[in-house]
């Protein structure tokens, strides 16, 4: 069945496709979008409180498809789950605890064929990465060294690797999160595997300070990056990604204010999910829709990026979409079929076959 249906499991999608092939990916599908030929529903979330539990939480079901024309595919992500909030200290945390079944389904655009059926945990930080790594391209100063992460999960380590790949010139990265053995063994396996200097770090405050870039890749209900912190000339890179549900945020108002150009995934899931990072210090007068541009328009040239080197730059990745998991799993699809990898499943369990001229109307 060398036309089937093939299904990746997260073991066997994992590590196919290199960050800086993923990177063009994301510029080619992103240009798409931005010249309004790729497509995209905004992600939908829907939650149901389960009882059972100690702490607050829901089951979550994930939706988020697209369609990209210049690489031939539309996919769909899915994805079920528990999602739990647990207070700690001064803000509330999630987290996504115990098994979980998500999926991305991708389909060439042209036969209407289920090409495969990726699992989503390996590749989703690839694309967040990517995404992250593209607007930085366009952002971030060219001679930027310094790198200011917080967070030390697999989110943290994609967000590395992608701006490798575009800045080069980074030499050194100070990592934070809260607990001391997980930010050390970050900044371990990311000198051992990476080749650059990484230094666990006692505060988020030292971490930011004098950064040329600063991530912020963490599951924190608060702030965690503050614009008093920020250096002329930083580019800010949040990911939170909050839904109507939880509110969560990464950056405080200030660090908007000081943005000269704000970039975000879609400004539609702003609103649709009253995204609080940007939102909330817009609100307050601190910066205008006009001064909020998508990526789409950033690769397409319809909006400009860094103009001086003491901008302060931010990238708000601030949602999945459809259109990055179509152009990524397609890509690692090809590669497993090149290898031999993954499960062939007969292509006709997923079609429906029409006799010649027969039609239906929808």
């Amino acid at each position: 069945m060398a036309n089937g249906v093939l299904v990746l499991t997260n073991e066997e999608a994992a590590g196919l496709l290199g960050m800086a092939e993923a990177i063009e990916l994301m510029e080619e599908a992103y240009r798409d979008f931005g010249a309004n030929r790729a497509r995209i529903i905004p992600r939908q979330r829907l939650y149901v409180p389960e009882t059972q539990y100690e702490d607050p939480t829901w089951f979550w079901l994930n939706v988020i498809p697209g369609i990209v024309p210049c690489h031939g595919v539309a996919a769909i992500r899915l994805n079920a789950a528990h999602t739990t909030y647990r207070r700690e200290g001064p803000g509330t945390r999630q987290t996504i605890p115990g098994d979980f079944s998500g999926f991305v389904l991708v389909w060439d655009i042209a036969s209407r064929e289920l090409l495969g059926i990726v699992h989503d945990h390996a590749v989703s930080p690839l694309r967040v990465g990517a995404t992250s790594g593209l607007a930085a391209r366009y952002l971030a100063r060219e001679d930027a060294a310094t790198v200011g992460l917080l967070g030390a999960g697999k989110q943290a380590r994609a967000q590395v690797e992608a701006l490798l790949s575009v800045r080069p010139s980074i030499r050194s990265i100070r990592v934070f999160s809260p607990t001391a053995a997980n930010r050390e063994r970050f900044a371990q396996a990311v000198s051992d595997d990476l080749g650059v200097s990484a230094l666990a770090v006692g505060t988020a405050e030292e971490a930011v300070t004098g950064s040329d870039i600063v991530v912020a890749a963490t599951n924190s209900a608060d702030p965690v990056i503050f614009g008093r912190w920020l250096s002329d000339g930083a580019h800010v890179i949040s990911m939170v990604g909050a839904s109507k549900f939880d509110g969560r945020r990464e950056i405080d108002d200030e660090t908007v204010r000081r943005s000269e150009v704000i970039v975000v995934n879609l400004r539609e899931q702003l609103e649709l999910d009253q995204q609080a990072d940007i939102l909330m210090p817009l609100r307050r007068g601190y910066t205008s829709w006009d001064n909020i541009h998508e990526l789409g328009e950033l690769c397409m040239g319809a909006t400009r990026g860094r103009t001086s080197s003491s901008q302060i730059t931010l990238h708000s990745n601030n949602v999945g979409m459809g259109i990055q998991f179509a152009s990524v799993c397609k890509r690692v699809l090809e590669i497993a079929r090149q290898r031999g990898l993954g499960t062939e499943l007969d292509s006709n369990l997923f079609m429906t076959r029409r006799g010649q001229g027969e039609e239906y109307a929808p």
